[in-house]
């Protein structure tokens, strides 16, 4: 027994037909398609199908059969296929993690520059907080990561890619909506949306350096970027975040400048300096190359 006498069982079957399994699934003759049966029939050595003029039905031997021939046939195709992942060279693995957010202006560009490695590469992407990327970098599940300058990650070191200026968020039909950009004052009398000091904590500390001296307290605590967002929408507050959140806002939330010079946040590279990966120093000598694909990107 051959597999193709499986294939052609099968096909017969599902079609109820010889003809139509001859023209449509196997393109080959139906007088060949009807001796390959017989043979199969002869090797079973019981009866798999009844012929008639209204065409194929199965036998109860044939409906036994044909589940068995069903898992046969795709454990062969399962078979055939892990031979050729086999026989292929093996891929590199490499884990980049993104602050979440960030990966929309950053990834394509991190692509393109590996462009010449990703047919021999597997790229994994991670989207988390900062916290738990600086984690991953120092456990080895990360190779890079788009991030804060943690305080509290040893082995790790870090590259300047910006300075994030922080921005005012609330909702489309808020009173302050109407101005150009947002005095420190003006925050002073209205719901405060505050950032989580455990899961953002640079964020945290610019957003509290800022607004401490003119004692600006937070009514809610938001534990990342999308409950931030959320609850500017929601409670009809007002939220400071960085720039880049703009990005991912409703159409009920709107963002503004703070007006004179805004408190930043650090936007790095992070990375292992036990990590030997060739991709990471290529990624890393590229850093300027980096930079100028997303500030282009950006501009257009």
């Amino acid at each position: 027994m051959e597999l193709r006498h499986l294939r052609y069982f099968i096909a017969v079957a599902e079609e109820g037909s010889l003809t139509l399994a001859a023209e449509k699934r196997l393109h080959t003759a139906q007088p060949s398609l009807s001796r390959q049966i017989r043979d199969l029939e002869y090797e079973v050595g019981v009866q798999l199908m009844i012929r008639s003029v209204h065409g194929i039905e199965l036998t109860a031997a044939g409906r036994a059969f044909l589940d068995h021939a069903r898992l046969a046939l795709t454990q062969a195709e399962a078979a055939t296929e892990a031979a050729r992942r086999a026989a292929q060279p093996p891929r590199k693995l490499f884990a980049i993690g993104f602050l979440t957010g960030y990966e929309m202006d950053w990834l394509p560009a991190v692509m393109e520059i590996l462009r010449a490695e990703l047919p021999s590469t597997e790229v994994v992407i991670h989207s988390q907080d900062s916290p738990d990327l600086a984690a991953g970098l120092i456990c080895g599940k990360i190779d890079l990561a788009f991030m804060r300058p943690e305080k509290q990650a040893p082995g790790l070191k870090f590259r300047l890619l910006r300075k994030d200026p922080l921005i005012v968020l609330m909702p489309r039909d808020h009173a302050l909506a109407a101005r150009s950009s947002i005095r420190p004052q003006d925050i002073a009398s209205q719901t405060f949306i505050g950032v989580s000091p455990v899961r953002a904590p640079t964020t945290w500390a610019a957003i509290n350096d800022y607004l401490k001296p003119i004692g600006v307290k937070p009514d809610h605590q938001a534990e990342n970027l999308a409950m931030g967002i959320s609850l500017v929408a929601s409670t009809g507050g007002i939220g400071l975040l960085p720039l880049y959140s703009q990005n991912l806002l409703p159409k009920t939330v709107v963002s503004r400048p703070i007006r004179g010079t805004p408190p930043t946040v650090d936007l790095v590279i992070g990375y292992n300096e036990a990590n030997t990966s060739p991709l990471l120093k290529s990624i890393l000598a590229k850093l300027d190359d980096l930079k100028f694909r997303v500030t282009k990107s950006s501009s257009r």
